[in-house]
């Protein structure tokens, strides 16, 4: 076990920490560390870091709330970057994307891979619901459904259940495919109205898949 005293810090006193999405592996951003930042982060369990350009110490999400639940804090080789593995909550990236990383180099051959993984699409989305349930918007459908309660909410999820159990049994693929889209979403809102974390869900079915 490694040490804080042995980490090799730049001339600045910063070390680069690569913040990755523990359940997904996507790379969502990258920052720098001093040893203050990773101690309060270590501390706290939430990420910390040395802004550059303001000169002091941040939070990430102090403001939009979307912040990193740390994992794990491994180092490279020569010990002098981090890679900081988390549980994002809503966005990494100030644009409002996921990750900071969303943008493709032209010709770098990347055109035809897909843009995220299942399990990436599915985090996504249940951090903008997360979201709207922090920050109500006024016209957006998920706000209004999450201040119904949740006995409206479990009856939208039992009659989009309902509506996939007859897309499928009237052999249509693209109906089901459809309604299915719509009953994982509102399962998703029925998580986030009570609170459970979707990596939970994901820890049941790996449980299920090693048995």
């Amino acid at each position: 076990m490694i040490t804080l005293k042995e980490l090799r810090f730049d001339d600045r006193g910063l070390i680069p920490a690569i913040v990755q999405d523990a359940t997904t592996a996507d790379v969502l951003m990258l920052a720098y560390m001093n040893a203050e930042s990773l101690e309060r982060t270590i501390e706290t369990g939430e990420t910390h870091f040395w802004s550059r350009s303001r000169g002091r110490l941040w939070h990430k999400g102090e403001t939009s709330g979307h912040t990193q639940a740390v994992v794990e804090i491994r180092l490279d080789c020569d010990a002098d970057a981090l890679l900081v593995r988390v549980r994002q909550r809503g966005v990494a990236c100030h644009t409002g994307e996921r990750s900071c990383f969303y943008r493709s180099l032209a010709d770098a051959g990347t055109s035809d891979a897909p843009e995220r993984a299942t399990s990436a699409i599915l985090d996504e989305l249940f951090g903008v619901i997360r979201d709207r349930a922090k920050h109500p918007q006024p016209d957006s459908y998920t706000s209004k459904l999450l201040s119904s309660g949740l006995e409206r909410i479990l009856k939208k999820v039992g009659e989009e259940a309902s509506e996939v159990i007859i897309a499928s049994m009237g052999g249509d693929p693209e109906e089901t495919v459809y309604e299915t889209g719509d009953l994982l979403y509102h399962l998703l809102v029925m998580l986030a109205a009570q609170d459970i974390d979707l990596e939970r869900v994901y820890a049941e079915l790996r449980r299920r898949r090693a048995g």
